[in-house]
């Protein structure tokens, strides 16, 4: 008897995840959905003092547990039947660090991406530049994946939940890049892969 219902909840869990795995890859290959991700495991808080976007070394950059973290995200993201994707990325290098990891062909820096933690005043300018900029990218993006690599306090401003560092968000998105609902996807772990 036991046996029987480890062998059924197996084959639940199977299913689900084969449902995930054609559910998310359809939505991102429609014009209707987005997927953000906030950057991999970058230990700390904000940016040292006096840093520069044009150095990485004066920022606080990803781990090796978070350069991981980012490639087993994007092994996830391919084994869910994300195979194509349009990638942004923020110009923090953190961010530009996991958009590189995910192993598709190639990112763009996008400023609409841009971490306003120093200037949380700007929340609500940087989230409309961010719709905008959805707003425009799924109407040219074709069947590709649009992914975007920003930062807590963005995705916390679009969506108004906090996330872990490497956890994506699945948006919905209405044509002026406005999000109408979301699902949470944690960062899946290197036995998930």
């Amino acid at each position: 008897m036991n046996l029987k219902k480890i062998a059924f909840t197996a084959c639940c869990f199977l299913l689900s995840v084969c449902a995930l795995a054609s559910d998310l890859s359809e939505k991102l290959q429609s014009p209707d959905y987005v997927l953000l991700i906030r950057h991999t495991l970058a230990p700390g808080v904000g940016d040292p003092t006096g840093y520069t976007l044009e150095d990485c070394k004066t920022q606080r950059n990803l781990s090796a547990e978070g350069r991981q973290q980012a490639v087993v995200v994007g092994q996830w993201l391919r084994k869910q039947g994300v195979t194509t994707a349009d990638v942004h990325s923020s110009a923090w290098c953190r961010c530009k660090d996991t958009a590189e990891l995910l192993h598709f062909s190639g990112f763009k820096v996008a400023p609409a991406l841009a971490s306003f933690f120093d200037e949380m005043h700007l929340a609500k300018a940087r989230t409309q530049a961010l719709e905008q900029f959805i707003a425009e990218r799924v109407k040219t993006k074709g069947n590709k994946a649009l992914i975007l690599v920003t930062h807590h306090v963005n995705i916390h401003a679009f969506m108004g939940e906090n996330i872990a560092s490497g956890d994506m968000v699945l948006a919905k998105v209405d044509a002026q890049g406005k999000m109408t609902s979301y699902q949470v996807i944690p960062r899946p772990n290197a036995t998930q892969r």
